[in-house]
């Protein structure tokens, strides 16, 4: 691990583009928030099960876990993604294929990050919806949109790394 190389990444257009969309995803989370606060009833919604459905209910200051624990997440991936060569990758990472591995890698995670902003953003939507009594739970297709954000920019990356490692053993 320590003969690997740190490389300072650039980044392209479509990273950045990416990071913003997550920035403003994050800061849009907190004015919904905050801006619905004063109007939530004292108990509101605060768990759904694998169905969408409320199955516990809180005092409305647990609505602020959501903004909390979604940008502790974000903070942390944001900072994770800075040492790329610290991450497990599913191929043998060599000085000449390991930039190529970092960006894939960390385009990866700025996914994840982006999946995380939008799956949080739709729990505090959909509780403030809730505690005013304009819709019922999250919904069914709450958590295969759950599932499939995470899942599927992690396939596609991991097999992307693959796919390198399997381009280099032909050549």
């Amino acid at each position: 691990m320590s003969d690997l190389p740190k490389i300072k990444l650039q980044l392209t257009t479509f990273d950045k583009s990416i990071e913003f969309i997550s920035w403003i995803g994050m800061a849009l989370i907190w004015i919904l928030t905050f801006s619905n606060y004063s109007t939530l009833p004292e108990i509101i919604p605060v768990h759904y099960n694998g169905a969408g459905e409320a199955d516990r209910f809180g005092n409305k200051t647990q609505i602020l876990i959501l903004p909390i624990v979604s940008t502790v997440l974000f903070m942390g991936l944001t900072y994770l993604n800075r040492f790329p060569h610290i991450f497990n990758y599913p191929t043998e990472l060599t000085k000449e294929n390991a930039l190529h591995q970092y960006n894939n890698a960390t385009r990866m995670i700025r996914f994840l990050k982006l999946a995380i902003i939008i799956i949080f953003g739709l729990i505090v939507f959909k509780t403030i919806q809730n505690a005013h009594g304009n819709v019922e739970g999250l919904g069914i297709w709450f958590l295969p949109l759950t599932i499939g954000l995470i899942l599927i920019p992690m396939i596609y990356y991991i097999l992307k790394s693959i796919e390198q490692k399997l381009k280099k053993k032909k050549s």
